[in-house]
């Protein structure tokens, strides 16, 4: 059986694992803490003290762009788990009614996020390019494997059948897609997971990697493809964040001696 040491040390099956993260409440609850992310080295090259209190106390909170982000990519990408999602008739989510229902059915959504959320799905679905990019494909597939050393996970949005991994994004701006894309660090995302998702039969390189946008605003489809130096780049920010962790992240290291030293 294929094994994989995970960061509590401890050597674990890779299959199980896998049927395991298929199973959100699995992959961003107790396997956060045991393999690292795109997601959770971005927190790491932020401060490492992020990582670490967000890592070990934060809970499950969300901001509307990221409640509005899930939406979308269950629409598009689980849409038996859409079809199943609540939709409350209600002016904000701090009225009596949005609580009593989070109550009953735990995850709730307003219907003007309902309405939002349909306008950008129907855009998509209705451009070519992207609803090609949408076929041949598999949706939300876990992969976990060593990377630099180190345990990582990661769900592809889009994973062709042929080879290949294109990423799902909702964005405000999509003709400088690209100043968000180093922002928001998505040059380590498509590192991680170009190493996660190859084979030896289909190794990936940045041709392989491509980000579907839509903008939030005028509904303006993006297609953005990586090059060989946007990913590099992705590859020296994951080494950096790695030796963070083995720094930062031990035993013997008390967090709150952290400090940010210079000369000015």
């Amino acid at each position: 059986m294929s094994k994989i040491q995970l960061l509590d040390g401890q050597q674990y099956d890779k299959q199980e694992l896998l049927l395991k993260m298929v199973d959100d409440s699995f992959y961003y609850g107790e396997l956060n803490k045991l393999a690292l992310s795109s997601s959770s080295l971005k927190l790491m090259l932020d401060s490492p003290k992020t990582y670490y209190y967000v890592t070990k106390y934060a809970k499950n909170e969300t901001t509307p762009a990221l409640r509005a982000g899930h939406l979308f990519h269950t629409a598009i990408l689980e849409p038996e788990k859409y079809e199943k999602i609540k939709f409350i008739d209600v002016q904000s989510r701090n009225t009596k009614k949005f609580k009593e229902a989070v109550l009953e059915y735990g995850e709730v959504f307003t219907a003007k996020e309902q309405s939002e959320n349909e306008r950008l799905v129907d855009a998509l679905l209705k451009n070519p390019k992207a609803v090609s990019l949408l076929g041949d494909s598999q949706f939300e597939v876990p992969a976990i494997g060593m990377v630099e050393g180190k345990a990582f996970r990661g769900k592809a949005d889009i994973l062709k059948n042929k080879g290949g991994i294109v990423d799902l994004k909702t964005t405000v701006d999509v003709k400088n897609f690209e100043k968000s894309a180093f922002r928001y660090k998505y040059h380590l995302q498509a590192a991680i997971y170009l190493d996660l998702f190859s084979t030896p039969e289909k190794p990936l390189t940045h041709e392989d990697f491509t980000f579907l946008c839509i903008d939030k605003a005028n509904l303006d489809i993006g297609v953005w493809t990586c090059s060989e130096e946007f990913v590099e780049y992705g590859r020296r920010e994951l080494k950096k964040g790695i030796e963070m962790y083995d720094t930062y992240i031990r035993p013997d290291f008390d967090i709150n001696d952290y400090t940010i030293q210079g000369t000015l």
